[in-house]
């Protein structure tokens, strides 16, 4: 039996339904908002895994057919690895529901989100997200549901539920909540240079918005929804835990406040494998049950040593930022680089400037975009000490390189000031926390010293919690340990006077609004310390680009003169090209742009232009090529397709019986234009120019 929900969001109805397609699925639900519509299906595994996590794979497809479309590539068909937008989207789908399965759910679980229909103003994104929600909430997956998300954007200082596609290029806040009935679980998105109350607001909106949405969700729970299937949480053994607690606990304490992450890490490890391998017979065969157990024992210590103790397992403060140093211009060839280093997290950020040639160019939904600016996050396996198959990027790089990216492009300088295509790359040299907010200070002065003329410098900051009961501790610039132990990971990035992007992903099922301000509070003191010691190595961005960066110029020409500078089948351009060593690129105005690597190349490129595009004026004075002679005169190419008659009166100051006494073809003369005619006709004189 079908059944169909509706909720009014941002004054358009979005209607969730079940019981008609994908019926073998464990859950399946057709999410529709405007002409946009997405089927999302859930199957959990009857068989449980022998694991301690979840095994929880999100899948988000976009079908290119859903706009009206065939694929541009070669096969014609949706191939190969995701996009970033569907990397992207599966991340987000993933974050908020991945804290509410119930605490000892094992089973495999895939959920797949497939983009059906696009109306062209109404991102798919949020309606996954939804929808992974519904189809969670009335399968018999214990889950702790349901969430709904929604995107929130400010045009004109009015916040907008869900601004379509169009609208969302007007906004200065453009950020996406997740949240349950009481609380915020996740947020991602950012804004131009925004107050942290404003985004407060903004997020606070969003979650008010989506009441309607967990309403017709419980609603569609009670209709259809499955009884939820029993978990079988692994009792353990008592006496065991015991054993571990008296025997590792107080050695465990001193490992924790080890300086430094690898002599902490090893005098950790050494200690679990002297705990594990001296216990006795009568617990043979469960070693991973007493690697579980020490695991747990070392979590709660470290947050005990916060909530109780108030102290950090490196003995800073809780709103202290760990040691920062900075170096720009480290390497000679590349357009910028930079050196970030905050504690034992380090990243070098490089530039690279091109052309319009070098942009990026995607197929969408929406059609095919081209990115300007890209920026690629890398973490080798050397930057936590660790030996690993070496591969293309992972969903977090991508994630990670997405965060960092959208906190930059806020101040990028317009095409229309800065026409160059701006590559950077994060490399991670070392890692324990918070790369990805390494990545922007890096790639922020990485920018300043390749001469790229920002409008303001970016840093960011990444923020932690440990909450039990009313028990809450914010801490600053977390490490990897205080991630991994704590309760939240809230990453913040932007300049002086505002906040350009953020990210917030919990462990908990909600946050209060008290605990999010105090947090971006908290981070807006931290960013601005790092920004500070940013600007004492580049105080702005150098007055030039790198020497061995291209050179671009911009020249207008008469739209009617385009096909000369191309040539027959692009003859003439691909000859331009190749003989100065340059990328030259036309539009249908008449803009021509040339790249060249030095100034000389860029020169003769454009001389050989300019010659194509002249248009001779009367009264000037030309150098030309005697192409053809007759008996009434010669006729002058001033440049290719455009000639000029020099009749044989005009050739000399005295009598001249015969043309080719003067000139003969193949001689390069300068001439001069005594008349153009109606008909386009060019008079030209020799004579004009010779002395009596």
């Amino acid at each position: 039996m079908e059944y169909i929900l509706k909720a009014d969001i941002g004054g358009r109805p979005l209607t969730i339904s079940t019981g008609k397609v994908a019926k073998q699925a464990s859950g399946s639900v057709v999410v529709q908002y405007g002409e946009t519509i997405v089927l999302v299906t859930v199957v959990g595994s009857k068989q449980e895994k022998a694991i301690d996590f979840l095994p929880l794979t999100v899948e988000y497809q976009e079908k290119i057919y859903a706009a009206g479309r065939i694929p541009g590539n070669y096969f014609r068909r949706e191939i190969g690895r995701p996009s970033e937008k569907e990397t992207l989207t599966a991340r987000l789908i993933d974050r908020p529901l991945r804290p509410l399965f119930a605490k000892g759910y094992r089973s495999e679980t895939q959920i797949i989100a497939t983009v059906l229909s696009m109306d062209y103003e109404n991102d798919p994104d949020i309606l996954a997200m939804i929808g992974a929600s519904a189809a969670l909430e009335i399968s018999d997956i214990p889950f702790e549901g349901p969430i709904a998300g929604i995107r929130v954007g400010r045009i004109d200082g009015k916040l907008v539920a869900n601004p379509t596609l169009s609208q969302i290029e007007q906004c200065d806040i453009n950020v996406i909540i997740a949240g349950s009935k009481t609380g915020v679980v996740m947020v991602e998105g950012g804004g131009n240079m925004v107050s942290e109350k404003e985004m407060l607001d903004a997020i606070f909106f969003g979650h008010e918005s989506i009441q309607p949405i967990i309403d017709i969700q419980l609603q569609l729970k009670e209709k259809a929804g499955l009884a939820k299937r029993a978990v079988n949480v692994i009792e353990q053994n008592e006496e065991l835990v015991k054993l571990i607690e008296t025997r590792a606990t107080e050695q465990l304490k001193e490992c924790l406040v080890v300086p430094g992450k690898m002599d902490r890490g090893k005098a950790i490890s050494e200690l679990k494998s002297e705990i594990v391998e001296g216990l006795g017979e009568e617990y043979d065969g469960m070693t991973d049950d007493a690697k579980n157990i020490f695991g747990a024992l070392k979590k709660q210590l470290c947050r005990d040593m916060i909530l109780k103790d108030g102290r950090r397992i490196d003995n800073r403060k809780f709103d202290e930022v760990r040691p920062i140093t900075c170096e720009a211009g480290i390497l000679p060839r590349p357009h910028g680089s930079a050196l970030f280093t905050r504690g034992e997290t380090q990243v070098l950020g490089v530039l690279t400037i091109g052309s319009g040639q070098d942009e990026q160019r995607i197929e969408t939904l929406s059609g095919e975009e081209h990115k300007q600016f890209m920026l690629h996050y890398n973490f080798p396996p050397y930057s936590v000490g660790e030996t690993k198959r070496m591969g293309g990027p992972s969903r977090r790089d991508i994630g990670h390189g997405g965060l960092a990216a959208r906190a930059i492009e806020k101040v990028l300088p317009p095409k229309e000031e800065f026409d160059y295509t701006i590559r950077l790359v994060s490399e991670v040299m070392e890692s324990n926390g918070s790369s990805s907010m390494g990545t922007i200070c890096s790639g922020i002065l990485a920018l300043m010293d390749g001469g790229i003329p920002i409008t303001d410098p970016v840093s960011g900051i990444a923020m932690g919690l440990v909450k039990e009961d009313d028990q809450v501790a914010i801490l600053t610039d977390i490490l990897g340990d205080e991630d991994h132990f704590g309760d939240m990971d809230f990453k913040v990035a932007g300049t002086k006077n505002g906040i350009t992007a953020l990210q917030m992903d919990i462990k908990i099922k909600e946050l209060s609004k008290d605990i999010l301000t105090k947090a971006l509070e908290q981070a807006k003191a931290g960013r601005l310390h790092i920004l500070d010691k940013m600007l004492e190595t580049l105080q702005e961005s150098r007055d030039e680009i790198s020497p061995y960066a291209p050179k671009i110029i911009s020249i207008k020409v008469n739209p009617d003169k385009i096909r000369d500078i191309i040539g027959p089948g692009g003859k003439m351009i691909r000859s331009i090209q190749s003989e100065t060593n340059t990328k030259i690129e036309i539009d249908d105005s008449g803009m021509v742009k040339i790249a060249a690597a030095s100034q000389e190349e860029s020169d003769a490129a454009k001389a050989r232009i300019d010659e194509l595009t002249m248009v001779p004026e009367a009264g000037a004075i030309y150098k030309g090529k005697v192409v053809k002679t007759t008996d009434f005169g010669a006729f002058v190419q001033l440049v290719p397709g455009t000639d000029g008659l020099v009749h044989i009166s005009q050739l000399s100051h005295q009598r001249v019986k015969k043309v080719t006494d003067v000139v003969n073809e193949g001689d390069e003369i300068s001439v001069k234009v005594l008349e153009i005619g109606r008909d386009g006709k060019i008079r030209l004189s020799l004579k004009a120019v010779t002395e009596k």
